[in-house]
């Protein structure tokens, strides 16, 4: 029986440890529950198991009978502060809390390789790693895993990884796309203060008025993003966030405004803080204005290895079809911690379309909206391209 045909078999358990997940989902590095789910989840497996520290992450290794190299798998488990209000039968039971990006999934599907895996042992020519992970999103958790010493919980670092990401809408239901190179943009945030004196409005030359400044200064961010980053290197600049005032006839002491900037290269994201620290000083110079400009580096740029992105592809047209596999023509914008993993072993990061079946994907809610829905049917398929990915990735290293 195939990788695949075993994971149709599984979809039962996979759904129901899927509703689990989903009902009680929780925030940040600190998952309990979670861990504790997966924990019961891959009981019994022949897997070493090691708990986080200073997070609640399962990292799972399973040995081959075989010799061989390591690879490794990676599932992020925590969920946004988000209501769901998508009506549908399994919702989130945690008010406030919600599975928005499909994590849930992730992590059910890197259980049901483990098992797919795990019946297989004997035809293993290395190590697997499993990596359960929380914090994803804006915690940093991969990071903090890593320090624990997750890449070398086989004894060695692995020769691949491997990450899936489920997307409730772009995507045709069970579709993959990767590509090499750039695939999640680097983020960071930049959070502005600016200060001058307050006074009456009906007198602005006898106060310092921070709001101009601080208006000229969004201005110039976006000049910055067209005249000083190469097109065909691209920048995203967006002011999410601008508070300064109470009333229409006080000018304020303080206004502030806080930024998300993106970028898809080393060298864009090494130069973006000193450009745009420098502009919103020298703005503020000019104004005779104080301003506090607080740069807070995050995510750097994950980079999917060209060579491991093919052999992504060239296995998903195997196993699946040419049908269900696209290579993307662009990265995604939206950021990813996998990219301290990409960053020191060879690394795909694949999506997987996720929407309801019958579904128009171009009109679905996208990840983290409070109405975004992933259909349970992928759930096999993730988790057997999971399997496939670490079994011929070792197969291949061993001969």
């Amino acid at each position: 029986m195939s990788l695949r045909e075993s994971a149709a078999d599984m979809r039962d358990e996979l759904v129901r440890l899927r509703h689990a997940l989903h009902r009680e989902p929780e925030l940040g590095l600190a998952l309990p529950r979670t861990q504790e789910k997966v924990l019961e989840a891959i009981s019994g497996l022949p897997l070493e198991v090691r708990l986080g520290e200073r997070l609640s992450s399962v990292t799972a290794v399973l040995r081959g009978t075989r010799p061989g190299p390591t690879v490794l798998l990676r599932g992020d488990m925590d969920a946004l502060p988000v209501s769901e209000r998508n009506g549908t039968a399994v919702t989130s039971q945690i008010e406030g809390r919600m599975h928005a990006c499909g994590h849930d999934l992730h992590t059910t599907m890197l259980a049901g390789a483990a098992h797919l895996l795990s019946a297989r042992r004997d035809r293993l020519a290395g190590n697997v790693i499993f990596m359960f992970q929380p914090g994803e999103e804006g915690y940093g958790g991969a990071k903090l895993m890593i320090d624990e010493g997750t890449l070398d919980a086989a004894g060695e670092r692995p020769v691949a990884a491997y990450a899936l990401h489920v997307v409730s809408s772009l995507l045709p239901q069970g579709v993959f796309l990767t590509k090499g190179g750039p695939i999640m943009s680097a983020v960071d945030d930049l959070v502005v203060t600016v200060r001058g004196a307050g006074g009456h409005g009906s007198a602005p030359h006898r106060a310092k008025d921070p709001i101009p400044a601080a208006c000229e200064m969004v201005l110039a961010l976006q000049a910055m993003v067209t005249r000083g980053f190469d097109v065909f290197d691209p920048v995203v600049v967006t002011v999410g966030s601008f508070h300064a005032g109470t009333v229409n006839n006080v000018i304020p002491e303080e206004a502030r405004f806080e930024v998300t900037i993106r970028s898809f290269s080393g060298a864009s994201h090494e130069r973006l803080q000193e450009r745009s620290v420098a502009l919103v000083k020298g703005i503020a110079a000019a104004h005779g204005l104080d301003v506090e400009a607080d740069y807070r580096v995050n995510y750097p740029v994950t980079v999917n290895n060209e060579a491991e992105a093919d052999f992504v592809a060239a296995t998903v047209r195997e196993v699946y079809g040419e049908q269900r596999f696209r290579g993307a023509s662009n990265p995604f914008t939206g950021s990813e911690d996998f990219s301290y993993v990409c960053d020191q072993v060879p690394s795909a990061f694949v999506a997987l379309g996720a929407c309801l079946s019958g579904g128009d994907p171009e009109k679905a809610a996208y990840n983290h909206a409070p109405d975004a829905e992933f259909d349970d049917a992928v759930l096999p398929d993730g988790a057997a391209l999971y399997a496939e990915l670490a079994a011929r990735r070792l197969e291949v290293t061993a001969v």
